[in-house]
């Protein structure tokens, strides 16, 4: 019945038409895909035509900006006077099943110390550059004091990244988005727009054409993956604006996750940012060699540039350089970067109020005030940024805290050229902090425009570097009772800052006994963060003699790990006082491997002459650390004696002694690189071979072409084979740059282990509990896979697992357990004393 109404000459016409349509829909759809995708690919063009100019202007800001961002910017670019930062690798992550990485003896032999860096520019262990850093998938914190170079070190970043140099590897096209946390105004973040804090921030410093612009720049650079978001000043602020900063970071690589940050933090105070998987760096410091290059490049760019100059022409007579070079290296041992461009300037400017580094401190301080203004003011600003941990302050309120100083016009000369340590020992009472006087309105103008102060947007300002408030507000405390308020604050770097200068200007005993009083294990953070007042200090301050009491006790506790007990042995070589080679020779006689490698490394790193005998006895000690502790201390000494030792033990030592003596040769240019070049053409296998690793740790393209020519032409395969796997380790630096680890539930060795024990890990889901099964178990290197992993959840009963590691026999497993409390103390974890775990 229904057939029947079907005209069959409508079904057919009706078929046929679309059995042509949907041919002819088919055979065009690869042409219409291809039109689209031709449109597509047109309007991908134009918005790169469009956005590229913005790209190309912000990318010459961004060069812009960060060669200025270095303390000599009046007189040089920072890639004129640039020293490259290194980093300290850190400690090679255990992966069950594969080979570990290579390792140079002297990285295995020094305690990983990212809290000391100092001792590290002594032995010179392994480092990486910025790059290099980068060459793995992580984000990282560069961590170091006040001074150490954080932020030239980002702005040397964001140059490279500017300029796309072709160093930065894959990152080489990244787009480099450059700020300082004051830049951003994370108070008001809009959870919906997480990039709007950079966008308003990089509109404020855009071309006013190119403002419009940069929000679709902003978008299309972190949409498509490419973004480096470098930011300072992290390490500047309290933990309650640190908090804002890593919620920040936490919001854009949730939204953005291919997003690659780079930031800077204090040791101790690393507020939420391992639990982003961000991993610490610690910048090194500068060694002998790093610093007299330093000295020669200034001088050299003095006499070009500014000895050149009317008021330098007209002045005194200029000081021969290589007299001036000589005295700046004799007078340098344990100074910072920051210190040592201020003690290099004022020797070159002749305008240093003292040979003393807290007197070019104060030189430089009064080298950028405004002219005629006093010094109370300066004290003043300082000392209500420090009491209201207020870095970056608000200069409408500052206004108000120095309204009552008035600049005078035409000082005296006298007054005029006044020292602040002058006017320290003028101070007779003491004051409260609530009756310090107050600013006037045209002078924080006055201090911006000569740089002490650096302006933003919004009303913020802060100093110029935190150490010259820090010092300012130390200086200050001589005069106002500043100190119970100081101990109340949580723990940021301008409250130790300012602690440890007014340690060198009064009397700090009240401080030191109540940090000593807060000090406990696992970390005694308190007790190491004040004995870095020990350099500046007073050598009769009262408070020294149990400061070195506590430290002498903790260097000399057994079974504690040494990454805590080299910091004890730190402490006592930055002090630089003179009675510590004294002591690294009474503890050098004790009957404990690990004091005695300890107190060898000591003596090296001070170059105490007087151990050659102790250190010479301990190349035949049973232990193989001591041994490696003694040739490194033999080449740190780098005496002739000192010296013709660790070349006895190069060419006539055990294997292992006479790889340690090549390899600790290499830290000396001179007499040391000779050494190795000899020691190639010495007809003695075991002797080229050890050579063979010393040339591995020279920096030098000499260097590299004599490996490659013994891997070719050294008659023996033993021989060949090291120079090859040096080459290889020279070659392959991403094997030492940080990697985020796999989830739980991808990571073959804890699949592996699992399953062995008849549990399965799903995606999401904590693997907490077969973690802690791991980390019990027999395989040292499971155990010590699983240490990496539990540091992310860092619960009380995890808490009591990895203390119980950290005291367990094994000592890799004790060392890493103390690494990863280490990071977990800096990120806000409180740790309890191991007392409450039943452990002493």
């Amino acid at each position: 019945m229904l057939l029947t109404l079907i005209d069959p000459i409508s079904f057919i016409a009706g078929f046929a038409t679309a059995t042509v349509l949907w041919f002819v829909i088919s055979r065009a759809r690869p042409l219409i895909a291809e039109m689209r995708q031709n449109l597509r690919e047109q309007r991908e063009q134009a918005q790169i035509r469009k956005s590229s100019s913005v790209e190309e202007n912000h990318r010459r800001l961004i060069l812009r900006r960060a060669q200025g961002m270095h303390l000599a910017a009046p007189l040089f670019a920072l890639d004129e006077i640039l020293q490259e930062p290194k980093l300290l690798a850190p400690p090679a992550p255990v992966e069950p099943g594969v080979p570990p990485r290579y390792e140079d003896v002297i990285t295995q032999t020094l305690p990983y110390l990212p809290a000391w860096p100092e001792m590290a520019a002594i032995y010179q262990p392994h480092t990486l550059t910025l790059s290099q850093a980068l060459a793995g998938d992580g984000n990282i914190v560069i961590i170091g004091q006040p001074g150490m170079g954080k932020t030239v070190a980002l702005a040397h970043l964001a140059s490279l990244a500017a300029n796309r140099s072709e160093k930065l590897g894959a990152l080489q096209e990244f787009v480099p988005f450059y700020f300082h946390v004051a830049d951003l105004n994370l108070q008001s973040q809009d959870p919906k727009n997480v990039l709007a804090p950079i966008i308003n921030s990089a509109s404020e410093q855009a071309p006013i054409f190119d403002a419009g612009k940069i929000p679709a720049f902003v978008q299309s650079a972190f949409k498509s993956g490419q973004a480096l978001l470098i930011v300072d000043g992290y390490d500047e602020v309290p933990p309650n604006e640190q908090t804002l900063v890593s919620d920040f970071f936490k919001a854009v690589l949730k939204e953005h996750p291919q997003t690659r940050i780079v930031t800077t933090g204090a040791p101790e105070y690393l507020d939420g940012l391992i639990a982003l998987g961000f991993a610490p760096l610690a910048l090194c410091a500068w060694s002998d060699q790093g610093s007299r290059k330093f000295f020669e490049q200034w001088g050299e760019l003095w006499a070009r540039t500014v000895a050149l100059e009317t008021w330098a022409q007209n002045g005194p007579e200029q000081v021969d350089p290589l007299l001036i070079n000589a005295w700046l290296g004799a007078n340098s041992a344990n100074l910072s970067p920051l210190e040592l461009t201020l003690k290099v300037w004022g020797a070159y400017a002749g305008d240093s109020l003292g040979p003393h580094v807290l007197e070019a401190i104060a030189t430089h301080i009064r080298r950028i005030a405004p002219a005629n203004t006093p010094i109370a003011a300066l004290e003043t600003l300082a000392m209500q940024v420090v009491i209201g941990a207020t870095p970056v302050f608000d200069p409408r309120k500052a206004r108000e805290w120095v309204k009552s100083f008035e600049v005078v016009e035409t000082p005296s000369e006298t007054e005029a050229g006044q020292s602040l340590e002058e006017e320290a020992k003028t101070s007779s009472s003491k004051k409260k902090v609530e009756k310090v006087s107050t600013p006037n309105a045209s002078l924080l103008e006055k201090m911006s425009a000569s740089g002490l102060l650096v302006s933003y947007p919004n009303n913020r300002m802060r100093f110029a570097h935190l150490v010259f408030a820090g010092y300012l507000a130390g200086h200050a405390m001589t005069t106002y009772n500043a100190e119970e308020a100081l101990l109340n604050q949580p723990d940021w770097s301008g409250k130790y800052l300012t602690m440890r200068f007014y340690a060198a200007h009064g009397d700090a005993s009240r401080l030191v006994q109540a940090l000593l009083e807060y000090s406990r294990l696992p970390m005694h953070r308190p007790l190491f963060s004040a004995a870095r007042w020990l350099r500046d200090a007073p050598r009769n301050a009262p408070w020294r003699g149990k400061m070195f009491g506590t430290l002498a006790a903790i260097l000399q506790t057994e079974g504690i790990p040494l990454g805590l007990r080299g910091q004890a042995l730190a402490a006592f070589i930055y002090s630089n006082d003179p009675s510590v080679a004294t002591l690294f020779r009474q503890f050098a006689v004790s009957n404990s491997f690990e004091m005695l490698h300890l107190a060898i490394l000591g003596a090296g790193a001070v170059r105490d002459s007087k151990s050659l005998k102790i250190i010479e006895e301990a190349l035949q000690a049973p232990s193989l650390s001591v041994k490696r502790a003694a040739c490194m201390a033999l080449a740190a000494i780098n005496t002739n004696d000192s010296l013709e030792i660790a070349a006895q033990a190069l060419l006539n030592g055990e294997e292992d002694i006479r790889r340690a003596a090549g390899e600790a040769l290499a830290n000396d240019p001179q007499e040391g690189h000779a050494m190795l070049k000899d020691g190639v053409t010495i007809n003695d296998i075991l002797l080229r071979r050890a050579v063979v690793y010393g040339l591995g740790r020279v920096k030098e393209s000499w260097a590299i072409d004599l490996l490659q020519k013994i891997q070719i032409e050294d008659e023996q395969w033993v021989v060949r084979n090291a120079a090859t796997e040096v080459l290889e380790m020279r070659t392959r630096m991403d094997t030492f740059s940080p990697m985020s680890l796999k989830p739980p539930h991808e990571t073959p060795w804890l699949i592996e282990f699992a399953a062995k024990k008849g549990v399965g890990i799903s995606p999401g889901v904590p693997a907490t509990d077969i973690l802690l099964v791991a980390l019990k178990g027999d395989d040292p290197d499971v155990r010590l896979a699983a240490l990496q992993y539990l540091k992310f959840t860092p619960q009380d009963v995890v808490l009591k697992q990895i203390y119980e590691a950290m005291y367990k026999d094994d000592p890799e497993l004790r060392e890493t357990a103390y690494q990863i409390l280490w990071e977990l103390g800096a990120s806000g974890v409180k740790l309890p004393d191991p007392s409450e775990y039943g452990l002493s």
